[in-house]
């Protein structure tokens, strides 16, 4: 038998800091729990939005529905004494200004409220799953398949060819007309831009018209491409052509010495974020692009953020140091001048980002390939290569 805990243990526990207030059992109902959970989510609404949820046809249902069991709420008795205390921002007084309109209609429609549970909404999917929805977006026949099916023939030799390669698609990175990639195994094409908007959550975004090569098309938005294609594990970004190997004679079989490449900075700087699209670091190696950008984020060559390699060319029988003193030299004028501090805060002067578009280093390296180069000059006042 169990022995009773006289008032003198119940001292002792107090002084040695134990809490001997006993302990309550919850009160709550099931539905009363329901009742706060719904006002939680009108909660973080307006949390989000820093607003009310409005009634309307030109809003978000969900946006509609909070509004309705808002209107709700505030008319019952019960869930007001429920809310009692729990309510810090003054949300079931605050003034409603637009009216109900259908909305009751819409609720009956989606299976929500039979009159009384107004936080239980059975056939209404949550927002994350209209995310993934609106990510994966409606595939529809593309009428006009005839016109892009060349443009993936032509991509897939280049790419057996060794003109084209495949990388890593970086997060978040741009987005192009012209742009080809690797999504869930399928060939994407973006073949349309829309113009500029600001989403729901003040980022700018494009409608696209986005062609597969198994002869669909998708009216995909570009935030929502980025996002696949980062959770895409395997999603790639095919790279433009590069013209075949630099100075190849004769042979095809000599000994690669090296690749140029192209990056696109990825850094936050608002004069970078501005200019990416023509801001570009042009380099030499003798080994794998890849591996040699591996670690940009933390080198100051690299301006201290992810890099985006867009465009790679093969050498052979080719000194790559001395092609890159020719290159940097080429596009001297355009040079940007940056200073960078490294993490031991010593100042670090990054010497090959240029202020160059990708066609015109893209043209350049066609005249080294052809032997042309020393005939032309990069004119930075009309972003034009022109002759001597």
């Amino acid at each position: 038998m169990a022995e009773r805990i006289t008032d003198e243990d119940l001292d002792l526990l107090g002084e040695l800091g134990a809490d001997t207030a006993p302990v309550k059992k919850s009160a709550v109902t099931p539905r009363e729990q329901r009742i706060l959970a719904g006002f939680e989510e009108i909660e973080r609404f307006v949390e989000e939005h820093g607003r009310l949820p409005a009634h309307g046809e030109d809003r978000d249902i969900f946006e509609r529905l909070y509004a309705l069991r808002l209107d709700r709420i505030r008319d019952s008795e019960e869930c007001r004494q429920v809310l009692e205390g729990r309510d810090p921002r003054g949300l079931l007084d605050a003034v409603e200004a637009a009216e109900p309109g259908s909305d009751e209609a819409l609720l009956e429609a989606l299976g929500g409220a039979d009159g009384g549970d107004i936080t239980r909404l059975e056939h209404v999917r949550s927002r994350g799953e209209i995310r993934v929805a609106e990510e994966v977006a409606q595939r529809n026949p593309c009428e006009d398949f005839r016109r892009f099916r060349p443009l993936f023939e032509r991509v897939r030799d280049e790419l057996a060819s060794g003109e084209r390669k495949t990388v890593k698609f970086q997060d978040n990175a741009e987005v192009r007309q012209g742009d080809f990639f690797v999504l869930d195994g399928q060939m994407v094409y973006v073949a349309a831009l829309g113009d500029e908007f600001i989403n729901d959550y003040g980022r700018p975004d494009r409608r696209l018209r986005v062609i597969y090569d198994n002869g669909t098309e998708s009216d995909l938005l570009l935030r929502s491409l980025q996002r696949a294609l980062n959770k895409d594990k395997a999603s790639r970004r095919i790279t433009e052509t590069g013209f075949g190997p630099l100075f190849a004679e004769g042979d095809e079989e000599k000994v690669t010495t090296g690749h140029v490449y192209v990056l696109r900075s990825g850094s936050d700087d608002p004069f970078i974020a501005e200019n990416r699209s023509v801001i570009h670091k042009i380099g030499v190696t003798t080994g794998e692009v890849e591996k040699r950008v591996a670690g940009a984020r933390k080198d100051p060559t690299y301006l201290l953020a992810e890099v985006e390699i867009v465009a790679t060319f093969k050498l052979t029988q080719i000194k790559p140091k001395g092609l890159e003193k020719l290159i940097h030299r080429f596009f001297g004028r355009a040079r940007l001048d940056l200073e960078l501090r490294d993490r031991f805060g010593n100042a670090v002067e990054p010497r090959e980002w240029f202020l160059v578009p990708l066609p015109v280093i893209e043209e350049a390296m066609e005249l080294l390939g052809s032997g042309a180069i020393e005939g032309h000059r990069y004119d930075p006042k009309t972003g034009k290569i022109v002759k001597r």
